[in-house]
């Protein structure tokens, strides 16, 4: 049983409380009738009923610890009541790990103090991770409060209610719920908790008890990881320090102890005597300490240790040497063994006693090799002076081996004189150990070692046998570890060189580029024709062993390997600081400065090797036996990283990514974990040792590197699980954390281009962060602008590319409470540096319009600031952490996952974060970061935008066709059928008013759409942020263009409605009095007493008919001059262009305009001399240039012109205006071009001369379509056959029901469904995957165009992009579209269109009275909105007397099903190409509108604009050729030339063109020359190996077709397969 500090133990039972415990005892003992119950059930949680106080004990004889443990349960023992009290019996077997501490849930965040037991270990455990000096208050908040009842003191006093309510129930002693940890834990958590306990100054467990099997263990392992750095007295001149792992330093040990009963507090002296005046510390828990006092049930026999340090200053140093000092819990009388254990490992033994027994077995009997001294408390009343002078003559020992408390000395003189005799034994004990030296000491006594498990010591044999053969770091970094050397620099140089192209000079770039890639390879094949080390070897065994040995050999290899480099690096650090003091040293210091880089040697060298391997083995083809043998070693890492083991992202010693190594690891990662691989990145930036590491670590419990040898180099990545009580709230299954090298470093040896090696890695992290701490230690510290700008410039270049990481500024070293309020001038200071830096880095970026840091990302100087006190509080080594730095390290993590858990973005999920770290890492080599940088993941994030926008555009534009066609069906049927207005004007007028409404309510849906859209947190939208407000214009311009368009169409329908108003009363005239004229025949006929034939009828028919037709008068309509309506628009389109364009245009009449090809000549003897130069170079100058728009417009026109030719519709001057608006913005958007006068005048007089003619032949055709006399005429043979039907009173109602249908229901319905068979097909075709996003249809085209492996297709590709791809639209549409698949759209619209003619003449029958006129007019009244029905076909029907309605009504429903079954014929026996050319809206028109966009192509190579709004502001493509495809040529030869824009725009080569007038300028300054085009460096080297292999294979038709001499074709390009080309196009497009 145990007992608090001082009381009796082994045989004696303290239980003294205010000198009334046998009482006590006797008291509870009679109302309870049995000794009370020490252990603690489930249901009781009391470990003791009262609280032990005070230092005076009494004895309870006869009551032994067995007795208390007996009165347990029997089935229980001792230890395994307080574990399932504690929640942790579980992990008894299980063992507690690491992964189980890390892991973020809700406790993390929780400000909650523990309730019950089970929640103490927990609290302990999250507070000593954090390094919380407060981490021992365990106790639970209802043992802290004290509820009074003022009525209860009014009470009579009740002295045993009042002992009865002693508030200790609850409480536990600290030491017991650390034991059981330690019992509960694994062996590497037991190593973290030792290194924790160790940073707080907390002693910890040297021998570790088992009280169910009074067996302890020595914790060997446990405190493998602790380091301490230390001053001794020999140092103290020089400043200099020693480093070292305290498990092997040789330290004399001083141990103190207890015999019996003590009324002293021995931790509490050993505190007092470990702490100087300044700068107390409870090192040992003590009984004055909260929960100190509370009886230890299985902590006795725990022996801890902890060390005195000294710093170096004798003014604040207790000892001048460093020592360590044990102290055993309990009475060495039950604690035998481990008295033995410190007596043979101790150099003194300073043993406190009340009273001693003169014979005293104990003592005498030991062969100690430990100085014993006895110290006793004369102040206690029982010590007897005869028997400690008769134990000190057995013992031998002399009188300053005897130190008593007298009744005169105070606690300081004793503490004093104590003190002198510990210092006398560290200054002059021969008796020095290392703890490593005690193991065989322990194994003597039967104690077990903590490191004697199988598993640990077989992967300490491994990793020896790694280690043991390091002599020289450098040299066996050379022999073991070979391929990171030298050639992996060399290949870094040479990636970053094919980026940049730094060195190109005159070469031909894509030779040079080629040559890097040779070189490349070369070092590849040099790094595979290396055997793999005897170190590799064993390492990449011993790291595919079970997980428990490989994490143990791990961790003995860093051990070692810490070890080894410390060593080395102390003795140059030393000669660095000397060097350092004399400034004319710089050499020798660089050089210093190498060899500490290069002396470094740690277990991330060996998986850095490891990548190099596996780097290597990919370059070989797939079945190689090599490459086979490495593949499984990205799983090998990841299954590491998964474990918690930090990974290195970012190679520091070459600034470089293994990219391959790396993404594989997280693919294999990714496969793992998955489903549940959502990630959130959490990183930290900030000037070397400022304590970046060490914050993290505090933060998340976790072990990046931390030491004054090694800094941390490059970037490191550790993974922490997301417990489920989490995942919802974070929206991730795991964090990322990722600590980085110092910016700004100036310890180790950097490269010169600091500055640009800082960037690189400051982008890469906030690139890849969801949040990034910027850490700066010391307020307003120096070094605070020299990291801003570089941080400033990371955050500024993510706003470019869509990423919004947040930020979190730190400021350590601030000790201040009232810091953030004396600081507000400061964060002023702070914010108007940051806005400094933000208009230097824009600068920088070319990008400066943002002039403010909040321009780059949301910032609030008052929450975007945490100020952390210093690490230490007070001097190290002997500092404990700071409280207040955990605790507001605490506050920073509570904050940081709060800004996670907000939702603003979305989690990447781990293959993300893989593409994220390969675009970020290749757009970071290029020197135009901005411009350069490509990501799958925002390209793809764009095309779903693209798609979206293209689904809601079509949506809105099929709305508006189809209002628009019921708007022009109600103008077409104005006067035909009742309108609610009189004149036609006002229905124009209302219609526009109903089409802005529409337009507007479709604009708002569209722009709220867009909103809507841009508020999801999948998808990664806030990636194509950048593009928004393209297509919130797209949207809007979207709405001008539709609305320009309807209106046109309601004016053009209503003037044509208008025109035929005329007309068509004059028809209505011819019909009623033909009608009257039939009638009156037939009465005539009727009278005649001769029989009247057919042959005598049709006579006089045509009699009455020529009759009539001489009577009646057909005025001419009156033919519009459509050259001359025409001409008059072009003069006003001219007349802003000034003076010489109207001098021009009225050289030459618009009708005098050749009908031949348009052919551009330059003006003037220098113009032609200089065409006649270019032409003799094949050059292409400005006239062919401009050749080659005229004919791109010309076609577009003319293809227009068809269209409105082929409605077959009144000509209207609109055409014209559309023409000349469709010249003026292709012209507009050749900005490149210098656009003549003469050239644009003479264009629009050809085009509009062209035009002019078709419109004319159309307005005729349109007049003489609508002629009353031939439309009377038409329909002679009908008026012929009703006049007879109706002379012999013949029933007409089936015939003349069939006849209606046919003549004009049936063309009306044809009518309307093709009308809406063109938006049907559209629908249809953006469903295919080819026609689903401008991407996959550049994607289709291009693969496509590779497997048909023709010349002449390239070509037209190339040369003619906007036909070829209409025409691959065209045909591969009737690839798609079957007869059936068509069939099924048309049946639709005529099931809709006979459903409304059967409703329509169901309305009109129901109508009382009427003769078949009246009838026929209510069916077309019903249908005004659906059908337009013919006037002339209308015709004949109007003079019918002799027909029932009702039974014309019966009949004409059959003949309408009947007309269905037919039309249904006719549809499936229509040919597609048929249907689609006769189809209003053209699906192919569209499409191309859709997914070819702009139509611009790039100006070097052609390749096609893939910007996805209408309104964007710059074009680019991801996918250029060579220049060579668009014509370009080298100057001074013929040789078309291979270079390829993206490598061009980058180098220090010149072009010239038209746009340039022939003038040589800088590629890299393009922009000034096209500043629309957006050519962004080849992020991927590989992107255009499709190009490449098609200029390879057609290099000498190309060049036959071009005039020129074959491109001399580099001979990486000649290796590149057709597979290969193919499998480039799939990479660049995302095609999985």
């Amino acid at each position: 049983m145990g007992c608090p500090e001082g009381s009796a133990s082994g045989g004696h039972l303290g239980c003294s409380l205010m000198g009334f415990s046998g009482h006590f005892l006797q008291i509870l003992q009679s109302e309870c009738g049995h000794t009370p119950s020490i252990g603690c059930g489930p249901s009781t949680g009391v470990l003791w009923p009262f609280s032990l106080m005070g230092d005076s004990v009494g004895k309870c004889p006869g009551l032994t610890p067995g007795d208390i443990a007996s009165t347990g349960s029997s089935r229980e023992t001792h230890l395994e009541r307080l574990l399932k009290d504690l929640g942790l019996e579980h992990l008894y077997q299980e063992k507690l790990t690491l992964s189980k501490i890390l892991q973020i849930d809700e406790k993390t965040i929780s400000d909650e103090l523990p309730h019950c037991n089970s929640d103490l270990p927990w609290y302990f455990l999250k507070k000593l991770m954090m390094v919380n000096v407060t981490a021992r208050n365990v106790q639970l908040t209802s043992a802290c409060e004290s509820v009074s009842d003022p009525k209860s003191d009014e009470a009579q006093f009740d002295f045993d209610k009042l002992l009865g309510s002693l508030p200790s129930d609850n409480k536990l002693n600290p030491l017991d719920v650390i034991t059981a940890l330690f019992l509960c834990s694994d062996s590497f958590v037991q190593q973290e908790l030792a290194l924790k306990m160790s940073m707080c100054q907390f002693a910890v467990p040297l021998l570790l008890p088992n009280c169910d099997t009074n067996q302890c263990t020595l914790m060997l392992w446990a405190m493998r990881d602790i380091v301490k750095e230390y001053r001794p007295s020999s140092l103290a001149e020089s400043k200099g320090f020693i480093e070292d792992r305290l498990v092997v330093s040789e330290l004399p040990m001083i141990s103190f102890v207890r015999l019996g009963e003590c009324s002293l507090s021995k931790s509490e002296i050993l505190n007092k005597l470990l702490s100087n005046s300044q700068q107390y510390h409870d090192t040992f828990v003590h009984r004055n300490m909260e929960g100190g006092d509370c009886p230890r049930q299985i902590s006795n026999g725990l022996t801890e240790i902890s060390w005195y340090l000294p710093c170096g200053n004798k003014n604040m140093d207790v000892f001048s040497e460093p020592v360590a000092v044990a102290n055993l819990r309990g009475d060495i009388a039950s604690c035998e063994t481990q008295f033995s254990f410190l007596c043979q490992t101790s150099a003194a033994v300073f043993v406190f006693f009340d009273d001693l027994d003169s014979e005293c077995k104990l003592l005498t009997n030991q062969n100690h090799k430990a100085q014993i001294f006895l110290v006793g408390n004369h102040q206690s009343g029982r010590l007897s002076l005869d028997a400690l002078s008769r134990v000190a003559k057995k013992m031998n020992l002399s009188k300053s081996q005897i130190l008593l408390r007298k009744q005169q000395t105070n606690e300081a003189d004793f503490i004093k004189s104590l003190h002198g005799a510990v210092n006398n034994v560290v200054e002059n004990s021969k008796m020095k150990m290392k703890m490593e030296q005690m193991a065989d000491i322990a194994h003597e006594l039967g104690i077990w070692v903590d490191e004697d498990c199988e598993k640990c010591q077989t992967a300490k044999k491994k990793a020896n046998a790694i280690t043991a053969k390091i002599k020289d770091i450098p040299k066996y970094k050379e022999t073991q570890l070979p391929l990171q050397g030298e050639t992996w620099k060399e290949l870094t140089r040479l990636e970053k060189e094919e980026f940049r192209l730094q060195k190109v000079g005159s070469q031909n770039i894509e030779m040079y580029k080629s040559d890097l890639q040779r070189q490349k390879v070369k070092f590849r094949d040099k790094q595979n024709s290396s055997e793999m080390s005897d170190a590799m070897t064993r390492f990449i065994r011993a790291i595919s062993t079970p997980s428990t040995e490989r994490c143990f050999f791990l961790k003995w290899m860093r051990l070692n390997l810490d070890n080894l480099s410390r060593q080395k690096l102390s003795g140059l650090r030393e000669v660095y600081k000397n060097k350092n003091k004399s400034p004319e040293n710089k050499e020798e210091i660089k050089e210093i400065d190498q060899q500490l880089s290069n002396s470094s040697l740690g277990i991330e060298h060996f998986f850095r090797e490891m990548g190099q391997i596996y780097e290597a083995s990919v370059s070989l083809p797939e079945t190689n036996p090599s490459r086979q043998q490495f593949k499984h070693l990205p799983k090998l890492c990841a299954e590491l990283l998964l474990d918690g083991l930090p990974v290195e992202l970012v190679d520091g010693d070459a600034s470089n990514i293994p990219l391959r190594w790396v993404t594989d690891v997280l693919s294999e990662l990714n496969k793992l974990v998955s489903p549940h691989n959502k990630i959130l990145v959490v990183t930290v930036l900030g000037v070397q040792s400022t304590g970046k590491s060490t914050l993290l670590n505090t933060m998340f419990g976790v072990q990046f590197a931390v030491s004054s040898d090694r800094c941390t180099r490059g970037a490191f990545m550790l993974l922490i699980k997301v417990n489920e009580d989490m995942k919802k709230e974070l929206g991730c299954d795991f964090l990322m954390i990722i600590d980085t090298e110092g910016l700004k470093s100036t310890k180790l040896s950097k490269p010169d281009n600091s500055y640009e090696h800082d960037n690189e890695l400051a982008t890469l992290v906030v690139g890849l962060s969801d949040i990034t701490i910027i850490n700066i230690a010391m307020e307003n510290s120096t070094e605070m602008k020299d990291i801003l700008q570089i941080v400033v410039h990371a955050f500024l270049r993510m706003k470019e590319v869509g990423k919004k990481p947040k930020c979190q500024f730190v400021h350590q070293n601030v000790a201040d409470v009232s810091a953030p309020e004396k600081n507000l001038r400061d964060r002023q200071l702070l914010l108007e540096q940051l806005n400094e830096m933000t208009q230097a880095a824009a600068k920088m970026e070319k990008k400066e319009e943002y002039k403010n840091f909040t321009d780059v990302m949301e910032y609030n100087p008052d929450t975007g600031n945490m100020y952390i006190p210093g690490l230490w509080n007070g001097s190290p080594p002997m500092a404990p952490v700071n409280a207040g730095y955990s605790e507001a390290v605490y506050e920073l993590k509570k904050n940081i996952l709060q800004v996670l858990g907000n939702h603003e973005t979305f989690a990447d999920n781990i293959l993300e974060f893989t593409e994220w770290i390969t675009s970020l890492w290749r757009a970071v080599k290029h020197e135009n970061f901005i411009f350069s940088f490509r990501n799958s993941l925002v390209a793809d994030a764009y095309m779903k935008l693209c798609t979206e926008y293209n689904k809601w555009e079509w949506a809105f534009k099929k709305e508006m066709y189809s209002w628009t066609k019921t708007a022009e069906t109600k103008i077409s049927n104005f006067g035909r059928v009742k309108s609610e207005v009189s004149d036609i004007g006002q229905l124009l007028k209302d219609l526009k008013t109903e089409a802005s409404s529409e337009l507007f309510k479709w604009e708002t849906k569209l722009l709220k759409n867009l909103e809507e859209y841009f508020k999801k947190t999948e998808g990664h939208v806030h990636l194509v942020e950048p593009y928004r407000e393209d297509f919130a214009n797209s949207a809007k311009s979207l709405r001008r263009e539709v609305e320009s368009s309807v209106y046109n169409q309601l004016t053009v329908a209503t003037d044509v409605r208008r025109g035929m108003n005329e007309v068509e009363k004059i028809k209505m005239n011819h019909t009623k009095e033909l009608g009257e004229k039939v009638r009156a025949l037939i009465e005539d006929c009727r009278k005649k007493k001769v029989d009247m034939t057919d042959k005598k009828l049709d006579e006089e028919f045509d009699t009455m008919w020529d009759k009539m037709v001489k009577e009646q008068t057909f005025p001419k309509q009156e033919i519009i001059d459509v050259m001359g309506s025409v001409f008059v628009y072009l003069m006003e389109n001219l007349r802003q262009k000034g003076s010489h364009a109207m001098e021009l245009l009225n050289q030459k009449r618009l009708q005098d305009c050749e009908k031949i090809p348009f052919k551009y000549s330059a003006k003037g003897f220098f113009n032609q001399t200089k065409h006649r130069v270019c032409q003799f170079f094949r050059i292409e100058d400005l006239v062919m240039a401009l050749q080659k728009l005229a004919d791109h417009i010309i076609t577009e026109c003319s293809q227009s012109v068809k269209e409105k030719v082929e409605r077959k519709n009144n000509y209207h001057d609109t055409f014209i205006q559309e023409i000349l608006h469709m010249i003026d913005e292709k012209l507009e958007n050749s900005q490149d071009l210098e656009i003549p006068t003469d050239f644009e005048v003479s264009l629009k007089q050809h085009i509009c001369a062209d035009a002019a003619r078709e419109f004319q032949r159309m307005h005729k055709d349109f007049i003489q379509k609508n002629d009353p006399y031939r439309c009377l005429c038409q329909n002679k043979e009908k008026f012929r056959a009703n006049f007879k039907d109706e002379f012999h009173e013949r029933d007409q109602c089936q015939k003349k029901a069939k006849e209606f249908t046919d003549d004009c229901l049936k063309p009306a319905v044809v009518n309307f469904v093709d009308s809406f068979l063109g938006p049907d097909i559209i629908d249809d075709m953006t469903r295919r995957i080819q026609f689903s996003s401008r991407m996959f249809f550049q994607y289709s085209v291009l693969l496509d165009l590779i497997r048909k492996d023709n010349f002449e297709d390239c070509l037209s590709n190339i040369s003619s992009y906007e036909q070829y791809v209409n025409k691959w639209i065209f045909d591969n549409m009737l690839k798609l579209l079957t007869n059936e698949s068509v069939s099924e759209f048309e049946d639709k619209h005529l099931r809709s269109s006979i459903q409304s003619i059967n409703d329509a003449v169901n309305k009109a029958q129901a109508k009382e009275g009427g003769n078949l006129q009246k009838l026929i007019q209510d069916i077309r009244q019903e249908l005004g909105e659906s059908l337009v029905i013919s006037e002339d076909s209308l015709g004949p029907f109007m003079i019918l007397n002799n027909v029932d309605p009702k039974q014309f009504a019966q009949w004409l429903t059959e003949c309408v099903k009947d007309m269905g079954g037919d039309l249904r014929k006719e549809f499936k026996a229509t040919a597609v190409i048929t249907k689609l050319r006769k189809v209003d809206v053209k699906p192919q028109k569209e499409l191309y509108k859709k997914l070819v966009g702009c139509g611009k192509q790039c100006p070097f190579c052609g390749a096609p604009c893939e910007a996805g709004a209408a309104e964007h502001k710059e074009h680019f493509t991801s996918f250029h050729r060579p220049e060579g495809l668009g014509r370009y040529r080298w100057d001074g030869n013929k040789k078309l030339t291979t270079e390829i824009c993206t490598s061009s725009v980058i180098s220090d080569e010149r072009f010239r063109c038209a746009a340039t007038n022939d003038e040589w300028h800088p590629y890299k300054e393009y922009r000034k020359i096209f500043p629309d085009w957006l050519i962004a460096p080849d992020p991927s080297l590989k992107a255009s190996d499709y190009w490449k292999y098609v200029l390879t294979k057609f290099n000498n038709e190309f060049a036959e077709k071009y005039k020129a001499e074959p491109a001399e074709i580099p001979d990486t390009w000649k290796k590149i397969t057709k597979q290969q080309a193919e499998e480039s196009l799939e990479k660049l497009f995302d095609v999985k």
